[in-house]
């Protein structure tokens, strides 16, 4: 019989139950849900709500149902309602009377609030793991490879010449930013709800400051329909994890066109690509198309949580059960991806010299053409129109720039010079440009330290 029967006269229809249940997904929150529990039952010991036998009961039997569940001893029953009444259950099979105590001043209004913030802040924390092992393979990487010679892109069209130490910390800044994002989030998901009951809190002489403190949280709710009914974090958190994907999926993209023919500016690693069942010649980049598939999953859980949402009247509404497999299936693509995506670049073979060819290839030296001219007195605009005519011109007559003779430049203006030849060099554009935040080797050097200083405030 469920707990919350005396109301009603009969058995719950069994379609009922079972439309009703969310043991099913929300039993991954039984460590929370007991870390919620010990804490709840300590303060009402300590406001002499329940004396210390039973406060001691219940420790004893909250504990070994932990033990017996992360043992495999205890397993989840099916037909249990959710995991805050299977857990009280198994307490009450324990402790027939103290196990009933437990409840008192408290609503499972706000314990499932309780464990949802808490288990959020659990995977906030190993996420955020997740990504700084991620941004410190990308700086072994990109210290291996301060002087490899890249194309920069956009419109996906030949641009500037960079490094690839510098395309590789660009995805640094935005996994970094990621972190700071969830810092951001934990702000308000470590908040507690509990102590605001059904909706309008209790008539017991509780502590909510207290329970707060042993549950390692900063502060608690400070209106009770707002605690119970607040899901304003699990939609944040969700759209965070929404982004990470999102960078996730641009960087799956570029690999998948590095490792292209096309491109071969790397090679994945066997061990992270797959085979064609009828094309032997085929190494696909599996884990990258998967990546960014999975991003369109995670994605739109983000409008569907606002839309579950949008709707609802103060206080709790049962459709909030529905936020729970939509936040969790978040959390789980981003902690599967992760990993594998981490030890994907970081055993990637990168092609130098095809990289290098590329960027001698696409008049990526242009802009610096131009400013030569610029730094020998002409305005950028009649510069711009030169060297657009020299390249028109190298176009029509299948040479490139550090390939035409000193006349024809001088054709187009007479202020170019020799020393054109080295200022155009693909190793000259990269250098020159030391403004921090640029290509050059001394600038993503002055990068990856900065990185590196920013990520130590996450250190173990």
């Amino acid at each position: 019989m469920a707990l919350w029967a005396g109301r009603f006269s009969k058995e719950i229809n069994e379609g009922v139950n079972a439309f009703n249940s969310s043991i099913s997904f929300d039993a991954r929150m039984y460590k929370q849900d007991i870390m919620g529990s010990l804490a709840h039952a300590k303060m009402l010991c300590q406001q002499d709500i329940i004396d210390q036998k039973s406060y001691e009961e219940i420790v004893t039997g909250l504990n070994k149902i932990l033990t017996d569940i992360n043992n495999g001893d205890l397993l989840f029953d099916p037909v249990a309602e959710d995991i805050h009444m299977f857990i009280e259950s198994e307490l009450t099979k324990l402790y027939p009377i103290s196990g009933k105590k437990l409840h008192t001043a408290r609503s499972r209004n706000d314990q499932v609030a309780l464990d949802l913030r808490l288990y959020s802040r659990d995977e906030i924390e190993e996420i955020k793991e997740m990504l700084v092992t991620l941004i410190n393979v990308l700086i072994e990487q990109a210290n291996e490879h301060l002087e490899t010679i890249m194309c920069g892109y956009t419109h996906l069209q030949r641009a500037q010449p960079i490094t690839f130490a510098h395309h590789l910390m660009a995805y640094s800044e935005m996994f970094y930013r990621d972190i700071t994002r969830l810092d951001d989030i934990l702000k308000r998901v470590n908040i507690s709800p509990l102590g605001c009951g059904a909706l309008a809190t209790t008539t017991y002489p509780i502590d909510r400051y207290f329970v707060a403190e042993q549950l390692h949280m900063n502060d608690i709710s400070m209106n009770s329909l707002d605690g119970v009914s607040d899901r304003d974090y699990a939609i944040e958190l969700a759209n965070a994890l929404a982004i990470i994907m999102m960078h996730l999926s641009r960087f799956s993209e570029e690999v998948i066109l590095w490792c292209s023919w096309e491109f071969k500016y790397v090679e994945l690693d066997d061990a992270y690509a797959t085979g064609s069942s009828i094309m032997p010649q085929k190494k696909n980049p599996d884990i990258a198309e998967l990546v960014r598939g999975k991003s369109a999953r995670v994605i739109q859980h983000v409008p569907g949580l606002l839309t579950m949402m949008k709707g609802l009247p103060l206080a709790y509404n049962k459709d909030m059960q529905e936020d729970k497999e939509a936040l969790f299936d978040c959390i789980d693509q981003v902690k599967l991806c992760l990993p594998v995506f981490t030890d994907m670049i970081k055993t990637m073979r990168v092609n130098k010299t095809k990289m290098r060819e590329a960027a001698a290839k696409g008049f990526i030296n242009a802009t610096d053409c131009a400013d030569y001219l610029v730094k020998h007195g002409k305005a950028f605009r009649d510069a711009y129109k030169v060297t657009g005519q020299l390249v028109a011109y190298c176009i029509e007559h299948d040479q490139v720039l550090e390939t035409l003779d000193l006349d024809i430049y001088q054709q187009y203006d007479p202020t170019f010079n020799d020393d054109i030849f080295d200022a155009i060099s693909l190793d000259t554009c990269v250098n020159n440009r030391t403004v921090v935040g640029g290509p050059s080797p001394t600038s993503v050097k002055i990068t990856i330290n900065s990185m590196k200083e920013r990520l130590s405030d996450y250190a173990k």
